[in-house]
Order: structure tokens, then C-alpha cells, then sequence
């Protein structure tokens, strides 16, 4: 069954009127006609079976039959907060895979080693749109606009705070630390990792110094390490 993002939808409504870029693509592309069903995700964890009444190429009209609330809704609230990668189609590969695999919140930091100083948000939140769409989630990744590092971590988290970071010292892993249904906020550092200054300044804000094994992961791949390893230990 065909799968749109309508993030306006209203539950107590029993129409839904798809905008003209999507009736478009329902018509004119997937040749979707009267009486057809079609699934639509709200981002906000509904899920609603509709049919099609009016295939319109500028404005299809959807009859709701059923909705489904907090659909596919995880016991955890997992937040990574990640420094762009300098070539961006890594940072893309990531937001996909983290949205398939199940992510709540991203925020794009920059940090003092960081090579990319800025990402436009507008092309990812279509990166991870698609990725909920193909995976069928129906909540829908919050994708923060990009903060210096000192910004960020000044910021409250109620949950447990973790960095990710190359330096010596002791670390922890997740399945010893991890609390099984809570909120999680993992930071991942540049190509060129945390700073020491960075990483003292997150010790003494709360944070805890994570390993996620003894391989040196890229920026992406260590975030997707932690996005699995959370999501796995929820399980």
C-alpha cells in the first residue's frame, strides 16, 4: 500500500485533502484512481488508512477509514548530537540509517576540530522524511539546527548523558550503563574527535566518557554504532 507524510493531518477529521505535489505524484505517477487505499503518516505516531475519493491531479481527496495512534512507539527516547561531516552524503547515510533503525531527536554540533561549520537542514529533514516513509514510521525525527559545542552542552537533557571520544582514559560501554526505557543523549565528535578542552567541559556538565569498542569508527558509523547499541539494549 502506497505510504504519504501528511504531517497537518487531523485525527477527528474524516477528510484529508493531499496537497498538489503529492496528488500529483498519487495520480500522475503511481496512477492511483477512485476507491484506491492509501496509508498516511502524521510524524507525530499516527498512522491512518484512507481512500481515495477524488484522484485529483492538484487536489486528491482522501476519505479516512481507520487511524492508528502512537503507532510503532518505542519505550526509549534516544538523542544524538553530531558534528557534520565534512563530506555531507555521510551525514545523509547516517540520518537514513538512524531513522530506519529508530531515532527520536539529532542535533548538528560544531566543534572546535570541526571541517564542515554549518549544514542546511531543509535537505536532510527530506533525507529523513524519506527514510520514515520507506521504514513506516509513523513518528517523525526532530533534526535540530546546527549550535556551537559550548551551546550545546549548556543545555539540560533529563536523561543520561554520554560522549563518544577517542582519548585515553576510562570509558564505559552502553550495556553496562544503559537504562533499559529511559532518555539517551550520546555526543559524537568531528573527523578530527573532541577536543581535551571539549571533553572536560562534558565530564563536568554531566556527561560520561562512552566507548562504543575498540575499532576507530568514522563520525557517521560511531553515531549509528550508538543509535543500534541503544535501540538494541531497549529491546
Amino acid at each position: 500500500m502506497h505510504l504519504f507524510y501528511t504531517p497537518d493531518i487531523q485525527p477527528s477529521h474524516p477528510q484529508y485533502f493531499l496537497n498538489e505535489e503529492e496528488s500529483k505524484h498519487a495520480v500522475r505517477v503511481l496512477r492511483l484512481e477512485l476507491g484506491a487505499e492509501v496509508q498516511l503518516i502524521d510524524g507525530r505516531g499516527g498512522l491512518y488508512t484512507a481512500q481515495i475519493k477524488d484522484a485529483h491531479p492538484k487536489r486528491t481527496i482522501l476519505q479516512i477509514t481507520n487511524v492508528i495512534t502512537a503507532y510503532g512507539k518505542r519505550n526509549h527516547y534516544l538523542h544524538i548530537a553530531i558534528a557534520p561531516t565534512k563530506n555531507l552524503d555521510r551525514l545523509e547515510w547516517f540520518l537514513e540509517k538512524a531513522t530506519e533503525i529508530g531515532i527520536d531527536e539529532i542535533s548538528l554540533i560544531i566543534c572546535q576540530r570541526s571541517e564542515r561549520k554549518e549544514a542546511k537542514t531543509e535537505r536532510l529533514n527530506k533525507i529523513i522524511t524519506s527514510a520514515i516513509k520507506q521504514s513506516l514510521k509513523a513518528y517523525h525525527p526532530v533534526l535540530n539546527e546546527g549550535i556551537s559545542f559550548n551551546k550545546f552542552i549548556a543545555k539540560s537533557f533529563d536523561g543520561q548523558k554520554f560522549i563518544a571520544h577517542c582519548e585515553p582514559g576510562v570509558k564505559l560501554n552502553l550495556k553496562e550503563e544503559l537504562r533499559h526505557g529511559g532518555n539517551c543523549l550520546v555526543m559524537i565528535g568531528p573527523e578530527g574527535d573532541f577536543s581535551p578542552a571539549e571533553i572536560s567541559l562534558a565530564l563536568d556538565n554531566g556527561y560520561k566518557a562512552l566507548t562504543l569498542g575498540e575499532s576507530r569508527l568514522r563520525t557517521e558509523t560511531a553515531a549509528l554504532e550508538a543509535c543500534f547499541e541503544v535501540n538494541f539494549l531497549n529491546r
